[in-house]
């Protein structure tokens, strides 16, 4: 049974392009991805380079890229961990995020 803290992630078969687009249109949402490419982070440790973030804006970046089905927030102890659906996002748009993220797939 999922736990209060779980939060609502989209199915792989139910991610939308646009919607994916329009998450990492924004530079601040684009930075992060780009560091969740190279592995899971703490919520703590998701600031993007430049600068420190208001909580709320960081929080605001982060659902947006959950509820596109960019990212994964689950809760592990007290704290909570966010990584990149990089499978099932090239499963359902296979090449995107290489294209997106300028990085070579082999």
């Amino acid at each position: 049974m999922p736990g209060t803290r779980d939060l609502p992630h989209p199915d792989a078969a139910s991610l939308v392009l646009t919607d994916v687009l329009f998450a990492l249109s924004d530079p601040s949402r684009l930075a992060l991805v780009r560091r969740l490419a190279q592995g899971p982070l703490e919520v703590a440790a998701c600031q993007p380079t430049g600068g420190e973030v208001p909580k709320s804006t960081l929080s605001h970046h982060l659902k947006t890229l959950r509820e596109a089905g960019v990212v994964r927030n689950v809760p592990e102890g007290r704290q909570r961990y966010v990584s990149l659906r990089r499978e099932d996002l090239d499963d359902r748009f296979p090449g995107l995020l290489d294209a997106v993220l300028g990085t070579d797939p082999e």
